[in-house]
This record gives C-alpha cells, structure tokens and sequence, in this order.
C-alpha cells in the first residue's frame, strides 16, 4: 500500500510539472496582454492584433528550426543570415536572370536547406565541439556573401507568386498566418507520432544512450540542421511578401527572437525536453511584448536590453528547473 501512495504521489508530482510548464506560459501571455490593454487603449483593437500576428508569422516560422535545434542540446545562430542568404539569390535569379517564379522559391527554399545542411555536416563530419561554432562562422560567411553579391543593395520588383505567402488575405486572415497554423500542427505531428520525431527527443536527452540503441545520431542532427535553414528560408519568403524587396542586412537578430521564444515557451537548453506548440505561445508573448514596448514608445535600444532580459530569465529558470528534476 505505501508502494501504491509513493507512486501515486510521484504521479501527481509529475502531472503539476507539466501543468505548469505548458500553461505557465500561456498565463503569462494573458498577464501581459491585459497589462497592456491597461496602459495602452489601442493595444486590444483589431488591427493592432493582426498586425502583431503578421510580424509574429515570420519569427514563428524561424523558431520551428530553432527549437528541433535546441531539442538536440544545440543552437543555431545562422539563421537570420541563411534567410537573407536564400532570399538574395531568389531575388536575383527572378529578377535579374528572369527565372520562373515557381523556380525561385524553390531555389531558395533549396540553397536554406543547403547550407543547413552544411552546418549538420560540421558538426557531424567536421567532429566541430559545438553548433554554436558552426552556426556561428556560417552566420558570418552568409552575411558576407549577401554583401558581395548584392554590393549592399535590396532587390525588389518580385512577381505576384513570390509575394503571395506574405502579402495575400483569405478573407480577413492573412495567409503567413494559416501557414503558420498548418506548421505547427504538422510539427506538432512529426515530434509526437513518427519515429524520427522521437529520435530527435533522444538524441537531445542523451547522445551517447540514443547511438548505442541504435539510433543514427549524425543522421538525426543533419536533419534538424537542414530542417532550421529551410525554415529560415521559408521565413525569408514570408518576409520578401510582406515588403516586396530582399535586402543584404535582413533577418539581423532574427535569432535572437527566436532563441527567446523557444526558451520561453518551455524547451531546455541542455535539451530532450519541449513542446511546439509552447513554442508559438512564445513567440506570441515576445512578439505581443516588442508591439507593447512600440505603443509605449520606447526606444529600439531599450527594446533590445528587455529580449536580453527576458533570455537571461528563461534560462535561468531553465537552470533552475534542471537543478529541481535532478534532485527529485
């Protein structure tokens, strides 16, 4: 019977954990909207809601990548410059060079999965120590061959199927958004359902334990890090259609965004643990927190020292976590 009450009790223990690390998130999303809906009138109306929707569309496409990411134990830190990288090119073969429409969003959508690519393989055939080493120097190398090509001018004057994911409405509701809605549902199906989805939560759980079952470990990575520079791309889409031009300095920080959202929305940095759908409510409340910060008229400066912040916070209380499960 004390058997029964102890594991009856761990139960209960277990179930109050993952109430609050899926709903904490959300509670503190609605704490924040009605703060702002106190201090600014125009925070609740209808087209401030839809426009931090549609800013929110990109950075929420960009985070899928980052989280599969961080669900290894990794990060990647080249996914801003991948997005400005994958666009430049569609910008100049549909432009410049007159290529199909079609075609252009499939090369981009083909060089972000490459160079995602091209990060796995360092970290997997290169034996580099860390993703932030590899991302990192692919962040740096990207951003430069933006410059070089494009001689630090923006490319515009795309053609309507270019334009359609960032700029078109079905109705009321734009069409960034129904994407969005339809990746995280299929996210949400591939982590949960397929084998490879539960190989990824291995791989992050333990390296070493997921090689000797049997799982390819090099494969797993390869995958996530070619899945984060196709979101990258696909976000860079969404971008050229919401402003009709691609430019050399897009997608500047666009990790950092991202990184503060997964963290945010449940996903530990030392990895294995995570939920996608906490992942959008993240990106929400850091998207519902710089629109707030926007109304109030603070400065961009003061903008980037609060996502600073609220990083350090997540990941302290991530840390903080980690230290409660290993003692329990």
């Amino acid at each position: 019977m004390a058997e029964i009450t102890t594991s009856a009790l761990g139960a209960n223990k277990r179930s109050v954990k993952e109430y609050l690390n899926t709903f904490g998130v959300v509670l503190s999303l609605l704490l924040l909207c009605i703060i702002l809906s106190i201090v600014s009138p125009r925070f609740l109306t209808v087209d401030n809601l839809m426009n931090v929707a549609g800013q929110a569309a990109i950075n929420s496409i960009i985070s899928v990548g980052m989280f599969l990411a961080i669900l290894t134990s990794g990060i990647d830190l080249s996914v801003g410059s991948i997005l400005a990288l994958s666009t430049m090119f569609m910008g100049h073969f549909a432009t410049k060079y007159n290529m199909n429409p079609w075609m252009a969003l499939a090369s981009c959508l083909a060089i972000g999965t490459f160079l995602g690519l091209i990060n796995g393989l360092m970290l997997t055939k290169m034996r580099l120590p860390h993703p932030f080493i590899s991302t990192m120097g692919t962040k740096q190398m990207a951003r430069g061959l933006c410059l070089v090509i494009t001689a630090t001018k923006p490319v515009y004057g795309f053609k309507p199927p270019i334009l359609f994911l960032g700029s078109q409405r079905l109705g009321p509701v734009p069409v960034s958004i129904m994407l969005v809605i339809l990746l995280y549902v299929v996210m949400y199906i591939f982590l949960s359902r397929t084998r490879t989805g539960r190989h990824i939560y291995a791989v992050g759980g333990n390296k070493e334990a997921a090689r000797l079952s049997g799982i390819n470990v090099n494969g797993v990575l390869n995958l996530v890090y070619a899945a984060s520079g196709f979101m990258a791309a696909l976000a860079g889409i969404v971008m050229v259609g919401r402003v009709d031009a691609s430019f050399p300095l897009a997608g500047q920080d666009y990790e950092t965004d991202a990184i503060a959202a997964v963290i945010i929305g449940g996903a530990s940095f030392f990895g294995g643990i995570g939920k996608i759908g906490n992942t959008i409510v993240g990106v929400l409340l850091i998207a519902v927190l710089r629109n707030g910060l926007n109304l109030m008229g603070v400065s961009s400066a003061w903008q980037a020292f609060t996502i600073g912040a609220v990083i350090i916070i997540a990941v302290f209380i991530d840390v903080l976590r980690q230290n409660v499960m290993k003692r329990s």
